[in-house]
């Protein structure tokens, strides 16, 4: 994995839940990167979905990452500092100012009044199948949202510098996504390109779940001078770590008593041992922090 000078990247963590051991990976892997590279680190608190957001889950991602062991260069010291300097909250004109943009564009973007239940009915999988583009809906009408017309030839092409190259039909993957929710709340694609651009990230590290939203990041992007920086953005999407069951972990799927990775593991080293195999590292790798990060710079990736 070739990274080139300089190197920005960011831990963008979302208050909705404790994060769980694909969480803590990625969160070692991205520093490992950075840190090798001589980089720049951001923590980047996702919160546009205030709904979700528990106090608990908050103070949940700066005791996860104390409790790894890493660090970050830049962002909110803690919950207090985050909620007064660096929430998202202070950068709603900003999203709204790309969205408007994004309005400016002819047929990009329209609005949408079906629910949830009415999606799932026309479509299983839940795409959306564009019932409302062709109704005109005003953008102001009560309980829209606002969604991007993605048409059938939309192919979102670039090279991972873990997967390779890669080409998503974005059509086939998210069909009409929402960008702006029902209750006016910029959707998460919104956020994360103008939070990344505003903060000059160079490198995004992501699991490959993650590879439908960087292609739907890509192509809304390329529409305003502003964000086509993004287009420059370096990717890394790595694997997966599955659950018990097999299944992807998950913040929305957490039980009630789950309290995330923290509570689970008795310390930090089956995060550095999940990372070490990931890495295709010697088992040893995984001892300590100190031997994982030796192992990941004297190792032949990139």
């Amino acid at each position: 994995m070739p990274y080139s000078s300089p190197v920005v990247s960011r831990l963008a963590p979302t208050p909705s839940g404790y994060l769980h051991l694909g969480n803590a990976v990625n969160f070692l892997l991205t520093w490992l990167i950075v840190r090798r590279s001589f980089g720049t680190l951001h923590l980047r608190i996702d919160d546009l979905d205030r709904a979700r957001l528990r106090p608990a889950y908050l103070e949940n991602i700066f005791r996860t990452i104390e409790w790894l062991g890493i660090d970050y260069d830049h962002g909110p010291s803690g919950p207090e500092d985050f909620e007064r300097n660096f929430s998202q909250q202070h950068h709603l004109g900003e999203y709204q100012q790309f969205l408007d943009e994004l309005r400016q564009q002819p047929g990009l973007l329209y609005a949408c009044t079906c629910s949830r239940t009415q999606i799932l009915a026309a479509s299983p999988e839940g795409l959306y199948t564009g019932t409302c583009q062709s109704k005109h809906l005003n953008f102001a009408a009560p309980d829209a949202a606002w969604r991007a017309h993605v048409c059938s030839r939309a192919l979102v092409a670039f090279t991972d510098l873990w997967q390779g190259p890669l080409a998503i039909e974005l059509a086939r993957e998210l069909g009409d996504f929402v960008v702006r929710k029902k209750d006016g709340v910029p959707a998460y694609q919104i956020g994360s390109i103008v939070d990344d651009v505003r903060l000059g990230i160079t490198l995004i590290v992501r699991g490959v779940d993650l590879l439908p939203s960087t292609a739907a990041q890509r192509w809304l992007a390329g529409y305003t001078a502003a964000t086509r920086p993004f287009l420059q953005t370096r990717l890394v999407h790595h694997p997966l770590l599955p659950g018990p069951d097999g299944t992807k972990l998950s913040k929305s799927q957490q039980q009630p008593l789950e309290r995330g990775i923290m509570a689970e593991a008795t310390s930090p080293r089956s995060v550095y041992e999940a990372v070490a195999r990931l890495l295709k590292l010697p088992a040893e790798a995984g001892r300590s922090l100190r031997a994982l990060r030796g192992a990941f710079e004297n190792a032949a990736i990139g």
